[in-house]
């Protein structure tokens, strides 16, 4: 899984797997989910990431 955050347009990136996307939708205005060929979730895009998320920490928990 990758975090990336992109200050100049300030978008925040969570690729969860390292997949292609073919298909996103909109669930929330500004929040797109990304979807591989058979459906499955491989990312999340967060337009205006500053004004919905504290992007001053990242905390990580209890990976295996």
């Amino acid at each position: 899984m990758k975090v990336c955050y992109d200050s100049e347009t300030d978008s925040l990136y969570i690729d969860l797997v390292d997949r292609s996307s073919v298909d996103s939708q909109e669930v929330k205005p500004g929040v797109m989910l990304d979807f591989d060929a058979d459906g499955n979730l491989v990312g999340i895009g967060i337009e205006h990431a500053s004004d919905v998320a504290d992007l001053t920490t990242l905390e990580i928990e209890a990976l295996p």
